[in-house]
């Protein structure tokens, strides 16, 4: 999952935020109204031969980094936008500033990138807002940048499509009727927990047959086995889970096979292998939801090419979001990554 390492806070607190709050649809986390990207354009003609540059300053190296990649870049070419730089941070917050320090010698006019920590991203982009460079962050935003001054938007996911499309997909799995069971992210972050609480808020209002009975927060994916056993072992019943992102699925899917669970069926967020094999086996994954994450680069590239026209983007622009099912998995991950799906799914 590429949003969780950057969390702020933790515990009580981000309960609280999760069951209080009643979102109906994705904002921003300043609570900005969400912009589609599909609003996010920019003519060609008015920037081809003025020789603009751009830097790709990445937080990790994954398919989904590569996806977002390929839509920037070529956005970029289409606009006559070189790409001069791309960098990967490793989720290293001083790499990251070393690795904007190496851009800005090369004078790029765009920067696009995730913000790995706002408190220390504030001070590593604040040089290049010095130089007037045209920013667009995914996912995140420095602490105390103003749009539209400071940057040109925010680009992330239908955070709420997310949850909705998941809660939608348990349902359909379990027949709309059962006990199920909501492991969350249990960090103060708005990426997770918008895409948690849409879960929660549509299986309350829209699934009368369902109720969750089985709540559990997570930080640490690597406790996912864990804690899944301890909520089968209270809840041998439960129809189905809902598990916060793929990584900590595959623990609860680990604890069901050494349970010998063949029936509680699991959704989750985010494209993965292992995850996908299990679904496209007829195991107990019934859908995983993802993003269209070239579609993300794509409108990040045409929110710094605005920005440099003196064209205002809204601060807070989503991609849409996708439900990926075993009928689909190969056009899933086309949509979502455009490219071919592991051979291991398809038999290919």
């Amino acid at each position: 999952m590429k949003s969780f390492k950057n969390t702020i806070g933790a515990g009580a607190t981000a309960l609280a935020l999760l069951t209080s709050s009643l979102w109906a649809e994705t904002v921003g986390p300043g609570g900005e109204a969400a912009t589609p990207s599909s609003d996010v354009t920019v003519d060609a003609a008015m920037l081809r031969g003025k020789g603009y540059t751009a830097a790709l300053l990445w937080h990790e190296q994954s398919d989904f980094v590569n996806a977002v990649t390929a839509g920037a870049t070529d956005e970029f070419n289409r606009l006559g936008i070189e790409v001069t730089i791309t960098t990967s941070a490793g989720f290293d917050a001083a790499k990251q500033r070393s690795d904007i320090e190496t851009a800005l010698a090369r004078r790029p006019n765009i920067i696009v990138a995730l913000p790995l920590d706002p408190v220390t991203s504030a001070a590593a982009f604040k040089p290049a807002l010095e130089e007037g460079v045209s920013l667009v962050f995914l996912s995140n935003l420095p602490a105390d940048f103003a749009h539209p001054g400071d940057y040109a938007a925010i680009v992330t996911d239908d955070l709420f499509q997310m949850g909705k499309q998941a809660a939608d997909a348990l349902a359909a799995s379990i027949n709309n009727e059962g006990k199920v069971g909501w492991i969350f992210h249990d960090a103060t972050y708005y990426v997770t927990n918008q895409r948690d609480n849409a879960f929660k808020t549509t299986i309350e209002n829209d699934y009368p047959n369902i109720e969750i009975v089985a709540e559990a927060g997570i930080s640490d994916p690597a406790r996912a086995e864990e804690i899944a056993n301890a909520m089968l072992l209270r809840n041998p019943d439960l129809a189905g889970i809902y598990v916060t992102w793929a990584s900590p699925a595959e623990g609860v899917l680990a604890a069901l096979r050494a349970n010998g669970n063949t029936t509680t069926k699991i959704v989750t967020l985010d494209l993965s292998e292992p995850i996908a094999l299990d679904m496209v086996n007829g195991g107990n994954v019934a859908a995983i939801v993802a993003d269209e994450a070239y579609e993300l680069g794509r409108a990040m590239a045409a929110a710094g090419a605005r920005k440099l026209l003196g064209e205002e983007t809204p601060p807070f622009v989503v991609a849409p979001a996708l439900t990926v099912t075993a009928d689909n998995v190969a056009e899933g991950w086309q949509n979502s990554l455009r490219i071919d799906p592991p051979a291991s799914l398809t038999g290919n």
